[in-house]
């Protein structure tokens, strides 16, 4: 505990939470890729039977039994309403610990009791999502835990009667720091701590680190009203309570509840990852692979958020996913005005041209891909940095960590052929700690973008079909189609 002792100074220095370092859990890494197969492996019936019944119900209420699964203490997975093997684990879990039969698809009853005991939990956490004036973001404090509230500078802290826990929140006036600074500092080597996992986008940052006895999580985002942010540390002692707590602050915790959008600052990376829970101290997962810039285009400046990703196919023209455009009346393409030239007749696809957009599509490969195979996903960024994510594929979609304006991203085998675009990003995604957890999203399959090619007169990439092409890298495989990858931003 002396090099965790010795650590505190210079995070209070840097405005952090006192109390223990914690490393929150984070995310487990993406499903193992397996070989890709020439036939798919049949569907698990009892999964698919759990998961019609789940998808069934109110994204509301799928939401709220994951959340009540949590509080159980039986997932340790995101609240994002999309039913994967975890909630599927879970439901088990809970049925198994309740005595009844493990079959991973909740009965109403078992809702009901499920929804009660989670709720006689968070009662007895007097858990409290509440706004805070000191420093303007809105979080759920467990009461009951840290009942010692104090003031602090651009925040508040609540505090455990004994102090082994802590949570910060903490602000800062647009132009007092940057996010830039705030990361260095967080990551900066110290003696006898370790940083765990960090991730900078352009609006916010997530930091874990631990030392021999505690454990530590920082987030901080930017937008219009600065830099807002919370901070929660805890000894390993506690740990066992305290994890399960950590994912509920992490779901409720909201920056800018005013729901101002966040701001774009200089020099940001373009890495990709992913923060959920996972249980004790996980390792966690690569980062995405950080892209080179793209190509640049005719009149390129500084762009909003991308509502949208495009592929360049060359003659001006760019594919995308036709939802991502629906509440899009002028699109626009590194700062050129683009039109929608045409849809297919699903309203799955939407082809874009504009003038001077050079670029090819990469092969497309139209024969089905096996549940867990390995792809990736390319998603636009802000700036016109595509960022490469590892993906898997899933039931009828692809299972990612992607971020905002991913519909249209995309979707490669691990040869770089083309087996599919993102059909849909949500429209309000549930994030953790700012990012968006591995999620399964639906993808508009390769047969059905050749199809659309070739009614649209489009020439489709070299090498369409079945022909199988060398397994690479994830960098291998998203090189050659990087300059191809555009952001479609959107005056609504």
């Amino acid at each position: 505990m002396n090099a965790f002792r010795t650590g505190l100074p210079v995070l209070l220095a840097a405005g952090f939470a006192t109390g223990a370092l914690a490393q929150v859990p984070v995310p487990p890494a993406l499903p193992r890729p397996k070989p890709a197969a020439s036939v798919p492996p049949a569907p698990d019936p009892a999964f698919e039977a759990a998961r019609a019944a789940f998808e069934a119900l109110p994204e509301a209420e799928r939401q709220g039994l994951q959340d009540a699964l949590v509080w159980t203490g039986d997932y340790n997975g995101v609240t994002t309403g999309a039913f994967g093997k975890r909630s599927f684990e879970g439901i088990q879990t809970y049925q198994t610990r309740t005595g009844a039969a493990p079959t991973g698809l909740l009965t109403p009853p078992e809702r009901i009791a499920l929804k009660r005991e989670a709720e006689a939990a968070r009662r007895a956490a007097r858990f409290k999502v509440q706004p805070d004036p000191a420093s303007g973001a809105v979080v759920g404090v467990p009461e009951a835990l840290l009942p010692k509230k104090s003031a602090i500078p651009g925040g508040s802290r609540w505090q455990s009667a004994d102090g082994r826990v802590t949570l910060d929140t903490k602000s800062f006036p647009q132009g007092e720091t940057s996010l830039d600074a705030l990361f260095e500092r967080a990551t900066a080597a110290m003696p006898g701590r370790k940083v765990t996992y960090k991730l900078k986008k352009p609006d916010f940052i997530v930091i874990t680190a631990e030392t021999a006895g505690g454990r530590s999580y920082i987030r901080y985002a930017e937008g219009p009203a600065g830099i807002r942010g919370f901070t929660i540390g805890y000894d390993r002692s506690v740990s066992e309570t305290v994890d399960r707590l950590v994912i509920a602050i992490a779901n409720t915790f909201t920056p800018f509840p005013d729901g101002a959008p966040a701001a774009t600052p200089p020099a940001a990376t373009a890495a990709t990852a992913a923060t959920a829970a996972a249980g004790p101290a996980p390792r966690p997962p690569a980062p995405g692979l950080a892209a080179p810039p793209a190509a640049s285009l005719p009149g390129a400046q500084a762009e909003a958020r991308p509502a949208a990703t495009g592929l360049l196919l060359g003659g001006g023209r760019v594919l995308t996913a036709a939802s991502a455009l629906d509440a899009c009346a002028a699109p626009r393409i590194g700062g050129v005005a683009a039109r929608i030239e045409r849809r297919d007749a699903a309203g799955s696809l939407a082809l874009l041209s504009a003038e001077g957009l050079a670029g090819a599509p990469p092969p497309l490969r139209t024969e089905p891909v096996g549940e867990g195979e390995a792809l990736l996903v390319l998603g636009a960024q802000a700036k016109g940095r595509p960022s490469v994510a590892p993906a898997s594929a899933a039931v009828e979609g692809v299972y990612a960590p992607l971020q905002p304006g991913a519909g249209g991203a995309p979707v490669l085998d691990r040869a770089g052929r083309l087996v599919g675009l993102v059909a849909r990003f949500p429209a309000t995604p549930r994030l953790i700690a700012g990012v968006m957890p591995p999620t399964r999203y639906g993808i508009v399959p390769g047969k059905a973008v050749a199809a659309f090619l070739a009614e649209s007169g489009v020439p489709a990439g070299a090498g369409t079909g079945s022909a199988k092409g060398a397994a690479t890298t994830l960098g291998g495989a998203a090189a050659p189609v990087l300059g191809a990858v555009v952001a479609i931003t959107c005056t609504r």
